[in-house]
């Protein structure tokens, strides 16, 4: 894994290929390693140059494994992905399990008043292909600057946050909810997606379907 960085250091380096570079933001999505869910969405992937907000009941829910295959697929490319002031210390067996390179992953250490401003100036930077944060304080201006800085840098952007927030509007281009279907299996829940309405659907991890069942909150 990447030592901890100053982000001063993260911010110099403007040289990297970025994946999707020279592809319109509307125009395709950024593949996310899961058939069925880009099979949800409206761009086929993530939003590409944009926030996307997983808002979660707790910490350790599914969240990584969600994003590991892209994580994987652009740090394979050459992409740097940057973690910024993760909530735990990343256990690195898991993350090179997960196919991720080390060596391009960058972890942000910053102090709870200082973790925003580093999310928003990783994403802005156009040193990173995918940049990690965990905003729980941060309000609609904030997240309306996380939201530009990630457009401005190219960059896929994921801000992971408490559920309770899901009630509030979001400049974010994506949303997903992170929910337990009625068979008690994790699934989450798109509550808003650029380009076209939220499907009814739930994705399921591991399932080769989109998954039709209602779920709970």
């Amino acid at each position: 894994m990447g030592a901890v960085v100053a982000l001063d250091s993260l911010l110099a380096k403007r040289t990297l290929w970025h994946a999707g570079r020279g592809i319109a933001p509307d125009a395709a999505g950024e593949p996310t390693g899961h058939d069925a869910l880009d099979a949800l969405l409206p761009r086929q992937g993530w939003p590409r140059g944009a926030l996307t907000e997983l808002l979660l009941p707790a910490d350790g829910v599914g969240e990584l494994s969600l994003l590991a295959p892209t994580l994987s697929r652009l740090t394979r490319t050459g992409g740097t992905v940057a973690v910024v002031a993760p909530p735990y210390v990343p256990y690195a067996p898991a993350w090179q399990a997960a196919g991720i390179d080390l060596g391009l992953l960058e972890i942000v250490d910053a102090a709870p008043r200082d973790a925003l401003w580093a999310f928003e100036q990783c994403l802005r930077s156009g040193a990173c292909s995918a940049v990690l944060g965990w905003p729980e304080k941060a309000d609609g201006p904030a997240l309306r600057r996380l939201q530009v800085a990630a457009d401005s840098g190219d960059c896929l952007g994921f801000a992971l946050r408490d559920r309770r927030h899901a009630a509030n509007p979001s400049p974010a281009a994506l949303r997903l909810e992170a929910v337990r279907d009625d068979a008690g299996q994790a699934a989450w829940r798109v509550l808003k997606c650029r380009g076209g309405p939220a499907p009814a659907q739930a994705f399921v991890p591991g399932s080769e379907a989109v998954a039709g069942r209602p779920v709970a909150r």
